[in-house]
């Protein structure tokens, strides 16, 4: 390490730029040979399944806010790599992976909310349905194999998972959102695409459950404020019948990214897709339209950017 650049070494010693970088460049090759005769530290070279679903997430906004193609095909292209390498049978997700070795480990409540919570977030970066559909596939996986029957939420392992002394339950952020939150916040997001009201009664459920916590110990409990912020903020969705890339669609997308709205899903397509947010929902006169709704109840469609702005801003 160098804390001044090679022209401030080399006037204040008196010595030529070229001179300097010789000696720093033998300085480097002793010390490597001295630290070559100590053990190296292990590389944490393991890739997680619920890191993984963060960092998608992360990259699929950021391409989304700042017209990023770059950063939304970062998220695209982890997601191919998790489906095709954490993915085992009938959907079940793997918890852990590393180069030259199978993944392996049955994956924990972590890793299905964080990945279905990005898979969301890249499904609205580039409508691409099959991201929907198997965020869907996981938070169904979640409440058939996670859920907490008794107390509502749910644990950190599935019902098949290994024995264990005590069936984990964590509810509290750490280094990490809470499992627990994040599952609640995918599937009030699903239940906006979906219209399944058993999904947002559960989320819902789970949630206030959490309420004396969320004010008595706030920093701790984050992401469950997250979720209650989503309820209380009276979501709306848009659904925009349309082809995507064209002229007229674009108009209505940059509308509706044009301002942070953290309360809106947003869906693309043509009817019939596999999104029901979508379907019944036509182009009018030809034209790529645009749907916002509340809890399924739709206002009048519109057919110029300019009248769903003026919708959005009420």
């Amino acid at each position: 390490y160098t804390a001044r650049t090679i022209e401030e070494i080399a006037s204040q010693s008196s010595r030529s730029p070229t001179d300097v970088e010789a000696a720093l460049h033998r300085a480097r090759i002793a010390l490597f040979e001295r630290r070559s005769r100590r053990p190296r530290p292990h590389l944490d070279d393991k890739v997680l399944t619920a890191w993984n679903g963060l960092m998608m997430a992360a990259f699929a906004e950021a391409g989304r806010a700042l017209q990023r193609v770059d950063y939304s095909q970062v998220a695209v292209e982890n997601a191919h790599f998790l489906y095709q390498t954490m993915r085992g049978d009938e959907g079940r997700l793997l918890r852990t992976w590393r180069a030259g070795s199978e993944a392996h480990y049955n994956a924990y409540l972590e890793d299905y909310a964080y990945l279905a919570d990005g898979l969301l977030a890249l499904y609205q970066t580039v409508f691409d349905e099959r991201w929907f559909s198997w965020a869907r596939e996981l938070m169904d996986i979640v409440v058939e194999r996670f859920r907490d029957e008794q107390d509502g939420g749910f644990f950190d392992t599935s019902d098949d998972h290994e024995a264990l002394i005590h069936r984990p339950k964590d509810v509290q952020d750490n280094a990490v959102p809470s499992g627990n939150a994040m599952a609640a916040h995918a599937l009030l997001l699903l239940s906006l695409y979906t219209g399944e009201g058993a999904h947002w009664e559960l989320a819902e459920h789970s949630v206030s459950s959490m309420s004396g916590a969320m004010a008595q110990y706030p920093t701790g409990f984050a992401q469950w404020l997250n979720a209650a912020t989503l309820i209380l903020g009276e979501p709306k969705e848009v659904a925009i019948a349309g082809k995507s890339g064209a002229e007229d669609t674009e108009a209505m997308l940059q509308i509706v990214r044009a301002d942070y709205r953290p309360y809106m899903v947003v869906a693309l397509g043509e009817n019939g897709t596999s999104i029901p947010l979508l379907n019944d929902r036509e182009r009018r006169d030809g034209r790529a339209t645009a749907y916002v709704c509340h809890r399924f109840v739709c206002r009048q469609p519109v057919t110029s950017a300019e009248a769903l702005a003026e919708q959005l801003s009420e």
